[in-house]
């Protein structure tokens, strides 16, 4: 297993690195509060092909694995681009995989339709929480056995962007949205198996995202940390300073390794390739136990660096003419979407075997 990026998947880097460094970034973050879309940048995004590059190419998109998808969401993550990519990204994915040509249609994949998952399954016929649901134009969502489209006109997009937008700390387009009528994909155990995995790719997608703004707050707290003085010398020479900041690069790349091993596990199970939960030996291949541990690694490293980042910078993190808030309110948002991060490692505990059960599938 070679987690390191591949030459295509370097350019893949350097390319949306360049226009999400042009289109996006925390000035733009700002101006798209507090529904968290900036429909320029969206529109520009249009032009690369990234709304369908996750999608196979025979359906019509780019063929790009969850691997090279994770690059582009880390990448997001860093300048906390205020668009729904991974939310789309897995969306469009599912909708592919359910074999009908008509479910994931030209508008999807151009993008010019923003569609979005319902991470949780819904109550009482409603998707409760979208993570892209205030700019979504169709949701998918599982609705007791049964995966299913909402109707377009229950989206907030055609009232203008932010119509049903539920008001949080992290300025994400949150919002429940109604499943009456909805359109039926697919039901029974494949339609759940379905949602379930398309919640795993967005686990690991957010994760990537996750270790973007991780990787960022740390840097905002080195740099202001070498800036700013007091009694004549850099605060950053302080060993009290150092302290707070010389752990998190560890911390940083645990988590990139681990959102990048549940890439690479995600494609493995896509190709047909069952994992393996081996805890007794540290042989752990199973994409969706990977899933989960990289969106609690992942949220873990982006609230520690973004909290002490914040802190390094003194009253100056809490203003918010400094970046460094943005990302302190994001990886909270982020972390929190789909669960307390303590129930989804209560859940994890449940996916492991007991210790001594040996080694074999998942």
């Amino acid at each position: 297993m070679d987690l390191n990026l591949t030459e295509d998947q370097e350019t893949i880097r350097e390319v949306f690195a360049a226009f999400f460094d042009g289109e996006t970034g925390p000035e733009r973050a700002r101006a798209a509060e507090p529904i968290g879309f900036d429909t320029a940048a969206w529109d520009r995004l249009l032009e690369t092909g990234a709304p369908a590059m996750g999608v196979p190419e025979a359906a019509g998109g780019g063929g790009a694995s969850l691997a090279d998808l994770a690059v582009v969401a880390a990448e997001a993550g860093a300048r906390i681009a205020p668009l729904p990519l991974v939310d789309h990204a897995v969306a469009a994915r599912l909708l592919a995989d359910l074999g009908d040509p008509s479910a994931c249609d030209d508008g999807i994949l151009a993008g010019t339709t923003i569609v979005g998952l319902a991470v949780r399954p819904a109550v009482d016929g409603v998707a409760r929480v979208v993570p892209s649901g205030a700019v979504a134009h169709r949701v998918v969502a599982l609705d007791g056995d049964r995966l299913v489209l909402d109707r377009p006109e229950s989206a907030g997009a055609p009232d203008g962007p932010g119509a049903g937008h539920l008001p949080n700390h992290g300025c994400l387009p949150l919002a429940h949205r109604d499943l009456a009528g909805a359109e039926v994909l697919a039901t029974g155990p494949d339609a759940v198996a379905a949602h379930a995995r398309a919640v795993d790719e967005w686990r690991t997608l957010t994760a990537a995202t996750l270790v973007g703004i991780a990787r960022t707050s740390v840097d905002l707290g080195v740099a202001y940390v070498m800036e700013r003085e007091q009694f004549g010398r850099p605060v950053g020479s302080f060993q009290a300073v150092q302290h707070l900041l010389a752990d998190l690069p560890g911390l940083v790349d645990g988590a990139h390794l681990l959102a990048a091993k549940a890439a690479w596990a995600g494609d493995r199970a896509s190709a047909g390739i069952d994992g393996v939960l081996d805890v007794d030996h540290n042989d752990v291949t199973d994409f969706p136990a990977l899933a989960a541990m990289a969106l609690v690694a992942a949220g873990e490293a982006a609230t520690i660096a973004s909290d002490r980042s914040l802190h390094v910078h003194g009253g100056y993190g809490f203003s918010e003419e400094y970046d460094v808030q943005l990302y302190y309110r994001r990886a909270r948002a982020l972390a929190y979407v789909l669960d307390d991060p303590a129930r989804e490692c209560r859940r994890l505990a449940r996916m492991l075997p007991a210790p001594g059960a040996g080694r074999g599938a998942a």
